[in-house]
């Protein structure tokens, strides 16, 4: 018999007390092997990414490529000044050819664009030469989000000027808008018998004041998911949401952006999620499933002085596909800003086929080489 506590048990009642220590035993061994079998989710790289075919039959599918920050500093304009005029084209002609591959292109356009002929404004106020909209239509691009922290840089005037500008380059736009109406509008576009729409948030506007309060679209989880539903209502096959957020020059996700991502990525109408404004790559992930693009740098700046890796940026290629629509594939291809060769030179700089030449000088074939291993090692972290 067994004394507990000076409390003497008999042999039977010895036995049943035996048997629950037994079963007590078992129970928290299973408990503790599931929690190291099944440990809790936590946010996983994503590239390389190639989701495996499930089907026999060929299905439609819609490659979208995507870009950061179009950020026109005076330094940017300067040398795109031809004469009394501005041509932005040499600057993009380095992403014309992987622009235009994919099915549909989107930039996104965050300064606001002044009147033709000025004046011109650079940070922390913009106001940008017009001719930035027909280069982004010459390059391949079919639309451009607008909503950031500089969208009312130069008032509700400047808003409505730079959409204008975009309807003139036969660009579409998400993220601002000029009426209650169109602020309800949502842009779709139609590739390969899929309806793709497009939705576009920022986290504030720096604190500027937003006198109309529908012309802005800020970031609010229960209004992104509700008009992503209406998008899914009005035909869409698939959802992007491209959001302005993070923390500027941090590659890691913000402890915002992660909250923010594991909430909408919850949405059965959310595709994917990607974005912008740190002014750095930050990594590719997939979260509850879905992809999630935090950051995709700059495609055009002059922020050199400020931080590492604000010359770096990258073009994530999407492909769309399945029924229902899911991203199938992601890839990506390095950018670089090139201002070495002359102060009132720059161009943006597609690293991997810029390697391809065979007559770089060894500096420039380091830099390059060093770009493509700085990009791909945060987007794949």
């Amino acid at each position: 018999m067994l004394d507990h506590g000076g409390a003497q048990l008999g042999d039977g009642e010895e036995s049943v007390l035996k048997v629950r220590w037994v079963l007590a035993a078992v129970l928290c061994a299973c408990v503790t092997a599931l929690f190291l079998i099944v440990p809790v989710q936590q946010p996983t790289p994503l590239l390389p990414f190639v989701k495996p075919s499930t089907t026999s039959e060929p299905a439609p599918k819609v490659a979208v490529a995507l870009s950061g920050d179009v950020l026109i500093h005076n330094t940017v304009a300067a040398a795109a000044r031809r004469g009394g005029s501005y041509d932005f084209r040499p600057l993009l002609a380095g992403v014309k050819r992987t622009v235009s591959d994919a099915d549909i292109a989107i930039c996104h356009l965050e300064t606001p664009i002044a009147p033709d002929g000025g004046p011109y404004e650079s940070y922390p106020l913009f106001s940008v030469p017009p001719h930035i909209a027909p280069a982004l239509k010459w390059a391949g691009y079919d639309a451009c989000t607008t909503a950031s922290n500089h969208s009312v840089d130069q008032g509700y005037d400047g808003l409505t000027r730079t959409l204008a500008a975009l309807d003139r380059a036969d660009l579409k736009h998400a993220g601002t808008a000029r009426s209650l109406k169109e602020s309800r509008h949502i842009v779709r576009f139609e590739s390969h018998g899929k309806s793709i729409a497009l939705l576009s948030y920022t986290f504030g506007t720096n604190g500027m004041p937003v006198v109309n309060p529908w012309s802005v679209n800020l970031i609010r989880a229960a209004r992104i998911k509700a008009d992503a539903a209406r998008a899914r209502a009005e035909g869409a096959d698939a959802v992007m949401v491209a959001m302005h957020w993070g923390t500027e020059y941090q590659h890691e996700p913000s402890s915002y952006q992660m909250r923010l991502a594991r909430l909408l990525t919850k949405s059965p109408d959310i595709t994917f999620i990607y974005g912008h404004h740190a002014h750095v790559v930050q990594p590719i992930r997939r979260i509850n499933g879905k992809v999630v693009i935090f950051g995709l740098g700059n495609l055009v700046a002059d922020q050199a002085a400020v931080a590492p890796g604000v010359d770096q940026g990258m073009i994530a290629r999407v492909t769309l596909g399945g029924s229902p629509m899911t991203v199938e594939s992601v890839t990506v291809t390095p950018t670089l800003i090139d201002s070495s060769a002359h102060r009132n030179s720059e161009r943006v700089i597609d690293v991997r086929r810029e390697l391809k030449r065979s007559n770089l000088d060894r500096e420039w074939r380091a830099l390059l080489r060093r770009t493509l291993r700085d990009v791909m090692a945060v987007a794949e972290r």
